[in-house]
């Protein structure tokens, strides 16, 4: 199993963190191995919308993964549950006022399967990394707007 929470102080209001996180336009922005991100049949992101997404894997080749909206409550938590894709994972992100901004919590969880299963330890510590790397770019970004 893989579980793991980046923990992130942003000195942004939560309404401008829920709102960048939550905008498939700028996905690309902060989680930096995504191509693109856009929601099925278009319209604006709502409980039960999906998007299709489309990510580079190490060595360049594309990716493509459906991901549906779990949860969501402006300006306080967002959910993505993975529908389909190569690595099962859904995602929860959190916001807290903190002082002057913001605590996010950046919570990944899933259990691979097929031949990933094996390398799990490995993929847990890389998808980790990874994604505390993606708070990191999303914290750069929105501090300095």
């Amino acid at each position: 199993m893989i579980d793991f929470t980046v923990e992130t102080e942003i000195a942004r209001p939560p309404s401008d963190v829920f709102a960048y996180v939550t905008d498939p336009s700028k996905l690309h922005t902060w989680q930096t191995n995504t191509v693109s991100a856009e929601v099925q049949g278009g319209g604006p992101l709502v409980l039960g919308s999906r998007l299709r997404e489309r990510h580079r894997a190490p060595g360049g080749k594309e990716l493509d993964s459906v991901v549906e909206v779990a949860e969501f409550e402006p300006p306080r938590a967002f959910a993505l549950r993975m529908v389909e894709g190569s690595l099962p994972l859904d995602a929860h992100i959190r916001l807290e006022p903190s002082g002057d901004g913001t605590r996010m919590a950046f919570r990944v969880h899933g259990q691979p399967t097929g031949a990933m299963r094996v390398m799990q330890p490995l993929l847990r510590l890389t998808v980790k990394r990874q994604f505390a790397s993606y708070c990191a770019t999303l914290k750069r970004i929105l501090e300095a707007t």
